[in-house]
This record gives structure tokens, C-alpha cells and sequence, in this order.
């Protein structure tokens, strides 16, 4: 079957919402927990399938998504209900006992962490050239730029929406509030004038440093910054729009 389902992801963005069948297998037998065994399959280059993505709409997760439509992977979805606290519940913290999205199922295992999973990505589908997984300098310097989206600018972004996982206090929460658009600014300061190397973050070969850069971007209007701000995060924002997998 055509694997063209489409469904609003965010606010701004539109991605796929697919299982191999191109269905939304968010429930199956009843439950979205009724089963996490992954079935497997070898690619004739070794890359693995199948997965299972767990995420939730407007987070991190589309970088994953993205990753995996990327790589050609056979996988299915599961969404999780933040409104409902799902993601507390007892049968996905058996799952993800962090109580966070994303979380892959794998053949090997379960992954959280999106630098840990893109990486994963990238290596278990080397055809699809993600990363320059042959060369140890420029890999780390994919890690790196990653490993600030996930420690620092998703950190700046959640002290607004997530300002009770650090304060209590009203006061506290309205001022980690209103430092957001200051802090998300400097973050993307940063990434304009000193860490994109070209059209593509690592200069002109796409990687998974892309949908993870698009994906954090996207939320810069709803943290009062302004994405002209920033002609090249701009450019690149409009340019993944134009891939098929996003």
C-alpha cells in the first residue's frame, strides 16, 4: 500500500503518520501497549527493521519520524496522549520508565534520548547517508551539534512549557517564562553566525542534524522569536519543507 497518509504534526508542519501498512496503529487489539514485540526483517546492506516510534504530536519526536522516513525504514507508530497523561502511565513507563517521547522499539532493544536514536538511525541504514558514520571527526561533530539541540536549546524552549519540572513558585514559573525568548534567541544566534556550515547544517550533505534543527526551530514562534531573525535557519526551515519526508 502507498505510504501517503499525512496528518498535522505541529502547527506549522506537516509529516507522516504511518505504519508499514499506512495505517495509525496507535491501538492495537485495544491498547497501544498491547504488544512491543518488534518483528525483524534484514536489509541486504545489514539495516534493521522493524521499528516502533512512540511520540507525541508538536515534541521532539518529529526528528526522529523524520529520520526514519529518511532511512527508508519499515516502521509502525504509536502516539501518546500528554492531555490524558499517558505518558505516566503504568504500561508506558514499562516501556519508558522516563515517562518522556520519544521512545524506538527496536529489535536490539528500546532507545530514548533523540541523539542516541538519530544516531541509531543513521548507522543501522547506512545507504541512506545520514551521517558520516565512516569518518569518527565528522560523526562527532554531528554528536555535537545534536547534543546542544538536546541539552541546551530544548532545555531553554521547556523552561516555558515545562517550567514546573525546576520551580513551584508562581513567581519563578513566570520568570523562567518571560527569559524564554531571550534564551531561544541567543541559542539561535549561535547556530546562525557559528555552527551551520552551509545549506545543511553540516555544509552541503544532508544528516540528522537537519530534522532535529527543523524540529526545535519550529518552535521558535510559539517562544516569541522571531524566525526572520535568522536568514539561515530560515532558508534551511524552507528547505526541509521541500522534502518529501517531511
Amino acid at each position: 500500500p502507498p505510504r501517503s497518509t499525512l496528518f498535522p504534526y505541529t502547527t506549522l508542519f506537516r509529516s507522516r503518520f504511518l505504519c508499514s501498512c499506512g495505517c495509525d496503529n496507535s491501538f492495537v487489539n485495544g491498547s497501544a501497549f498491547a504488544s512491543i514485540k518488534i518483528p525483524t526483517r534484514m536489509y541486504s546492506d545489514g539495516s534493521v527493521t522493524m521499528m516502533k516510534l512512540y511520540y507525541e504530536r508538536g515534541t521532539c519526536a518529529l526528528a526522529s519520524h523524520i529520520a526514519l522516513e529518511e532511512a527508508g525504514a519499515e516502521y509502525s507508530t504509536v502516539k501518546i496522549s500528554f492531555a490524558t497523561s499517558e505518558q505516566r502511565s503504568p504500561e508506558y513507563l514499562a516501556i519508558n520508565p522516563k515517562g518522556r517521547v520519544p521512545t524506538l522499539v527496536t529489535d536490539r532493544g528500546i532507545l530514548t534520548e533523540t541523539p542516541a536514536m538519530l544516531a541509531f538511525i543513521a548507522q543501522s541504514f547506512p545507504k541512506a547517508k545520514l551521517a558520516p558514520i565512516d569518518d569518527p571527526f565528522a560523526f562527532a561533530e554531528v554528536q555535537a551539534f545534536n547534543s546542544y539541540l538536546c541539552s541546551t536549546v530544548h532545555i531553554n524552549h521547556a523552561h516555558r512549557p515545562r517550567g514546573s519540572r525546576w520551580a513551584d513558585d508562581p513567581a519563578a514559573l513566570e520568570s523562567m517564562k518571560k527569559k524564554v525568548p531571550e534564551t531561544m534567541a541567543a541559542s539561535f544566534d549561535l547556530i546562525e553566525s557559528k555552527m551551520m556550515k552551509g545549506p545543511w547544517v553540516m555544509g552541503d550533505t544532508y544528516t540528522v542534524c537537519d530534522p532535529y534543527l527543523f524540529t526545535l526551530g519550529g518552535w521558535l514562534e510559539s517562544d516569541s522569536v522571531d524566525i526572520a531573525r535568522f536568514p539561515k535557519v530560515k532558508a534551511h526551515r524552507d528547505r526541509m519543507m521541500e522534502r518529501p519526508a517531511v
